[in-house]
């Protein structure tokens, strides 16, 4: 979706994804476990879903990134990369960069 997207909707995903950046890291680890926090990005991109903004995909974006740095997944060094190369496809501040 974000590469099929032009720059004003890469602009708002991007926007998105900050916002999620701040939100996940305002709640903490349940002893390394992300779920509390990818849940208030499912229920936001929900929100955004509903009424086909294209941010719910710079909240699904965080939702999958924090699932993938508890690097439980058998895969999660490959997971890693993708989602390294599609936040390259965002116009994103550095600071913002998980």
């Amino acid at each position: 979706m974000i590469l099929q997207s032009g720059p004003e909707d890469r602009q708002r995903i991007a926007l998105a994804y900050q916002d999620a950046q701040t939100l996940v890291f305002s709640i903490p680890r349940d002893s390394g476990d992300a779920r509390p926090r990818i849940a208030a990005c499912f229920k936001r991109s929900d929100t955004y879903r509903a009424v086909d903004d294209i941010a719910c995909v710079g909240w699904m974006l965080t939702a999958v990134e924090e699932r993938v740095d508890e690097r439980n997944l058998p895969t999660w060094r490959q997971l890693r990369k993708v989602i390294n190369n599609i936040l390259t496809q965002l116009p994103l501040s550095k600071s913002a960069v998980h």
